[in-house]
């Protein structure tokens, strides 16, 4: 009885390992589909084994990129595409590449200047004038250079046999590499296979056609290219017509003729609204006595981030005041607690409404995109055409620049805030406004704080931008610094923005911590 039960169970574990085996072999069989009992070897002896184990795929090593790209291994068939097209780009070049046509095209232009000079020293001979000796140089000098030119043109064509023999080397490197991690990366994928069924698994015949007709495709232009520079025109210059801008711009140009023409009331309405809230800001920070303004900033440093914080807090408005920056340091923080305001006020609302609509968010996403990557040089440009000049379109612009991180850090909090939190609190009865108020917000909140810290640093990062289109301020010193290469006017200026920046992103990361 003992001694039956320990056979019983290695009985019981060699058939679930049999069982394990045929059902591995047969998955292995539906995800590669051609040539199965070779995959099969080969991934038993890969998953046998942590370390990468290379091994010999003759087909892949053939087809290269082809075959990775008809796997659906897209990511190791771009790179050996890009370097196998490399490869028969200098093997066609070495073997029947001009070479020599850029040399060819440099000579045929000294050939032209050389024949005027020809030309002038002959007029100079004839009419016996004192520049013969000029022109015979220029004449003999242009001669030296043309027989240099020519002699490096020969020497690199017999540089073609050897540029040949890189690119096969390179190919054949590549052809190397594909045939030794083929069947490597083939079980990586078949691995997620066999957690992600939907995975495409074996190799389509339509998936085949297409990349090797779209990789021959590219391995062809290229060759055509850099072998027969200048010959082919489409592959050198994009196929346009001038026309088709010229029909861009004024459509663009109607457009916003239509927007300013129709829209006065809705713009003038916002400058007016943003000249309310910089106004108010304005006669805080700059028409409040600078002592108060000071103390005001080290005390709120202080509660926020700590005693030593404040004291570096006022040595950074120390050196505002003491170098004459204070009246301009405090126009910026006016331009920027606009902007950043009502950013914020925007921004938390929005973020909070697209934190449960994804469709919502996924629309506004390419907006914000476009917002923080179009450069600010040009959307100034419809800015100043709505608003004109001034700080209300400076602040519209840093608005535009900064509004967008608080949206997303806010929508990134509440996301996530644990499913298993807001499940504890439903099923304790809590409301959706609780659940809102008491439960998402505080633990979305370092998030949303950090979303506002970044709105401010980039709003701050506008201020010499902004400047260019009439922002009083710091900004105004760093410009005119630029313009009349004043060094010193514009590091001293800098520090200034630079020790802004650092005051506001204390207060706030200390609150946060």
């Amino acid at each position: 009885m003992t001694d039956a039960g320990p056979d019983k169970l290695e009985a019981i574990d060699t058939a679930a390992a049999e069982e394990y085996a045929a059902n591995r072999r047969e998955n292995i069989r539906t995800f590669v589909r051609t040539n199965p009992e070779y995959y099969i070897a080969q991934f038993d002896k890969i998953g046998g084994s942590q370390r990468f184990t290379p091994t010999l795929n003759v087909t892949a090593g053939i087809l290269g990129p082809i075959w990775f790209g008809a796997r659906g291994l897209w990511m190791w068939a771009v790179p050996f595409l890009i370097l196998e097209t490399l490869g028969f780009v200098q093997i066609a070049r070495g073997l029947f590449g001009d070479l020599a046509a850029d040399a060819r095209a440099r000579i045929a232009s000294i050939e032209g200047t050389l024949e005027l000079r020809r030309q002038q020293l002959a007029a100079a001979i004839e009419s016996d004038s004192d520049k013969v000796a000029v022109y015979e140089r220029t004449v003999k000098s242009l001669e030296e250079s043309i027989g240099g030119i020519r002699l490096e043109a020969q020497e690199i064509a017999d540089q073609g046999i050897w540029i040949a023999l890189a690119g096969l080397v390179i190919l054949f490197a590549a052809k190397a590499s594909q045939a030794m991690i083929a069947n490597w990366t083939l079980e990586s994928r078949f691995s997620e296979w066999l957690s992600n069924p939907g995975i495409r698994s074996g190799m389509p015949p339509r998936q085949l056609i297409f990349t090797a007709t779209f990789m021959v495709l590219i391995v062809a232009a290229a060759v055509l290219h850099y072998c027969y520079p200048g010959r082919f025109d489409p592959l050198t210059h994009f196929p346009t017509d001038p026309g088709i801008r010229l029909t861009g711009i004024a459509w663009v140009e109607a457009f916003f003729t239509f927007c300013v023409t129709n829209g006065d009331a809705l713009f003038d309405f916002i400058t007016y609204f943003i000249r309310l809230i910089l106004d108010a800001l304005e006669l805080v920070f700059v028409n409040t006595p600078w002592i108060v303004v000071a103390s005001f900033i080290i005390l709120l440093t202080w509660l926020t981030a700590g005693l030593r914080t404040a004291i570096w807090s006022g040595a950074f408005l120390a050196y505002m005041g003491l170098l004459g920056f204070w009246d301009k340091a405090m126009t910026t923080l006016a331009l920027l607690g606009t902007a950043a305001c009502l950013s914020i006020a925007i921004g938390i609302p929005l973020g909070m409404f697209c934190a449960r609509r994804p469709r919502f968010y996924a629309f506004i996403q390419p907006i914000m995109d476009f917002m923080q990557t179009m450069p600010a040089f040009v959307f100034m440009i419809p800015v100043i055409a709505f608003f004109g000049t001034g700080k209300p379109a400076a602040v519209v612009t840093t608005m535009i620049f900064g509004g967008t991180p608080v949206v997303r850090l806010t929508v990134l909090g509440l996301r996530g805030v644990p499913a298993s939190v807001r499940e504890a609190a439903i099923s304790f009865g809590a409301s959706k406004w609780y659940l809102f108020t008491r439960v998402d917000l505080p633990l979305a909140s370092p998030s949303i704080r950090a979303g506002i810290n970044q709105t401010i640093m980039l709003s701050l990062a506008m201020v010499v931008v902004a400047s260019l289109i009439g922002a009083k301020g710091l900004g105004e010193d760093v410009l005119e610094a630029l313009q009349y290469a004043n060094v010193g006017q514009g590091i001293l200026a800098g520090f200034s923005i630079l020790f802004c920046a650092m005051i506001l992103d204390r207060i706030v990361q200390g609150a946060r911590k």
